[in-house]
């Protein structure tokens, strides 16, 4: 019975890790699409400028 629990132990700690590892990525991926947003406004913004320049 105590290596049952021993592999029930570390099938949970792999669970818990692969969910911290999924939950950075999903943080890493709404991070980059809101730098991403943000350069796209910027960008735009630039061109707004520029063609009222013209």
């Amino acid at each position: 019975m105590n290596a049952f629990d021993g592999d029930i132990a570390r099938a949970h700690q792999r669970d818990l890790h692969h969910e911290a590892e999924a939950d950075a990525r999903a943080r890493r991926v709404r991070g980059a699409r809101r730098w991403h947003r943000r350069a796209q406004r910027a960008a735009h913004r630039a061109w707004q400028a520029e063609s009222q320049i013209r």
